[in-house]
């Protein structure tokens, strides 16, 4: 098949590039950044353009057999005002573009989108059939995956991704925490009590893989591991595979003021179950969070 994936150059992006070459299809990435940070391939083609607006990157979506979509920029970063507008843009313009762009049946698009729908719920069990929070990073995951449904009335099929915070070796969330730890400045945010979702990057590209071989399989997903945790349990489990204690807690006064709008997302507890992804059939091969931080770190010294 003949892929598509915006936000190619990001560390999902490229993961799940080389994932799909592996597995003999064609990819073209879409990206803003002029190289894509990709070996050759003889697969893959690299596209550097603004997806925010309509333009000539649109004929390889046209072409393709599928799509996903992991456009966006970074939420991991001090939300201005400028700054929230260039979140959304990026994510709902995007999106509408690459939907204006298909047509046909037996086509497919995969969109992110996040567990920040759900907002910060507390105890609550959140599967997909959960109601959506009212904070920005919830009304926002609403408008994204409203932009990616529209492609239905073209007849694509459609799945929504709602990424837990995504754990891989070299990069993403853990190129964040890990260093903290090593210097001996790691440990929970906040209280630790808030739930914390996650997914190993090998059971995300897995559950690509899937909804993509399984032409039933549309509409709303969890992406993140059955095995949810408390934000101090995953602190703990972080610091036992590096061998250090994780004592340090980071105050939420002072997440708010170092970070502003930003910290309540790190601060959110949401408990949020891969309900559909179960209930299909897809296994996890990483349903904990010790044997999933055990696999990525494993050579860490």
């Amino acid at each position: 098949m003949k892929f598509v994936v915006t936000g190619a150059s990001g560390f999902v992006g490229r993961a799940l590039s080389r994932f799909l070459l592996e597995q003999g299809h064609t990819v073209t990435g879409l990206g803003t950044s002029p190289v894509s940070g990709m070996t050759p391939h003889a697969g893959f083609t690299w596209i550097s353009a603004d997806t925010t607006r309509a333009g000539k990157w649109q004929e390889a979506v046209a072409d393709a057999d599928g799509v996903v979509n992991l456009a966006g920029r970074t939420i991991f970063k001090r939300w201005t005002r400028a700054y929230k507008r260039q979140i959304v843009d990026s994510r709902l313009k995007t999106t509408g573009h690459l939907v204006s762009a298909m047509a046909g049946e037996n086509k497919i698009l995969l969109s992110t989108s996040a567990v920040g729908y759900y907002g910060s719920r507390g105890e609550e069990r959140l599967d997909e059939q959960a109601k959506a929070g009212d904070d920005f990073l919830a009304r926002l995951s609403m408008d994204w995956e409203k932009a990616a449904l529209a492609a239905e009335k073209k007849g694509v099929r459609v799945a929504i991704m709602r990424f837990g915070v995504v754990l891989g070796a070299g990069g993403g969330a853990l190129a964040q925490m890990v260093p903290a730890f090593r210097s001996f400045a790691g440990g929970p945010l906040g209280n630790g009590r808030q739930w914390f979702s996650w997914i190993h990057t090998a059971d995300l590209l897995s559950a690509v893989q899937f909804l993509i071989g399984n032409q039933n399989s549309q509409g709303v997903y969890n992406f993140c591991a059955p095995g949810v945790v408390r934000q101090k349990t995953f602190a703990r489990a972080l610091g036992k595979v590096l061998g250090r204690p994780a004592l340090v807690p980071a105050p939420s006064i002072a997440l708010r003021v170092m970070m502003g709008e930003m910290a309540d997302m790190l601060l959110a507890s949401q408990r949020v179950v891969p309900q559909r992804l179960i209930d299909e059939g897809f296994t996890f091969r990483f349903p904990d969070v010790d044997r999933a931080l055990a696999d990525l770190l494993k050579a860490s010294p």
